[in-house]
């Protein structure tokens, strides 16, 4: 039977075999590995990648899908919601390290993410950020401009900062509309991001509220808002608020978190 894309789902199935070849290539997976796939959908990645891999781990939230993957032997199928899912328990429990790393290997996490929650899904899988080797998406263009932009830029916003902080990032692919069905609205892209550990260790709780703060209004200079914000928390340090908060470098950013979380 026919699966019909449901929109509640946010579903754009990839069709295009081109593109398809260049994603795996992208990703390079080898036969072990532990790669797991986000919204596998009808199988467009999931089937050259198993073959590669000779067995995969995928999530699927829509019913009628997850029931067709099942068939697949080389599956392992979690049908759930990935919002929903610690990846901490995909890794192999025998022979887990200490830092429950396996010695096998992170997770290697790909997918075609549904638009309408892919920024959820990747402040998500910031939790699991020590779990994880590499991770490659396919986003809205607009959505991956706004993940690799530069300071003094206007894509550049919270969601460059947080995820830059713990990610080195890369715009590997463009993907038309025509790529997928149906075609969606707007351009789509591949990015790959790959964990690095910070030259400062932050909260990412009070990392992600000051940042928040900063941008709540980003045309204005950050004295009417994050500038506020620091007042009321008692703080006396340095931070220049005379300053639009596109205009700050991820590095200060992490920086004024570490001075606010020092007791004292």
């Amino acid at each position: 039977m026919k699966h019909i894309p449901r929109k509640r789902f946010g579903q754009h199935f990839l069709t295009d075999r081109g593109i398809i070849g260049a994603i795996v290539d992208a990703i390079a997976p080898r036969p072990g590995q532990l790669v797991v796939e986000i919204g596998p959908g009808l199988s467009a990645l999931t089937q050259p990648l198993v073959e590669r891999l000779g067995h995969l781990t995928v999530i699927e939230l829509d019913r009628d899908l997850a029931q067709r993957l099942r068939a697949n032997t080389q599956l392992t199928v979690i049908e759930s919601d990935v919002l929903k899912v610690d990846f901490s328990q995909l890794l192999p429990t025998q022979g887990a390290s200490q830092s429950g790393i396996p010695p096998s290997g992170r997770l290697r996490v790909v997918g075609n993410l549904p638009y309408n929650i892919s920024t959820p899904i990747l402040f998500h899988l910031l939790d699991s950020v020590h779990l994880v080797e590499d991770q490659h998406f396919m986003l809205q263009k607009e959505v991956i401009d706004r993940m690799v932009a530069k300071p003094a830029t206007s894509d550049y916003g919270r969601l460059s900062v947080m995820l830059q902080y713990r990610y080195a990032m890369e715009n590997v692919l463009f993907v038309p509309p025509e790529s997928f069905n149906p075609p969606p609205r707007v351009n789509s892209a591949v990015v790959r991001m790959v964990p690095r550990e910070p030259a400062v260790v932050v909260d990412l709780a009070l990392l992600s509220e000051i940042v928040q703060v900063a941008f709540s209004q980003r045309r204005k200079l950050m004295r009417h808002t994050l500038g506020q914000w620091l007042t009321q928390r008692g703080y006396g340090g340095v931070f220049d608020v005379q300053r639009r908060a596109e205009e700050v470098a991820v590095a200060q950013y992490v920086a004024l978190a570490a001075e606010l979380a020092r007791p004292g």
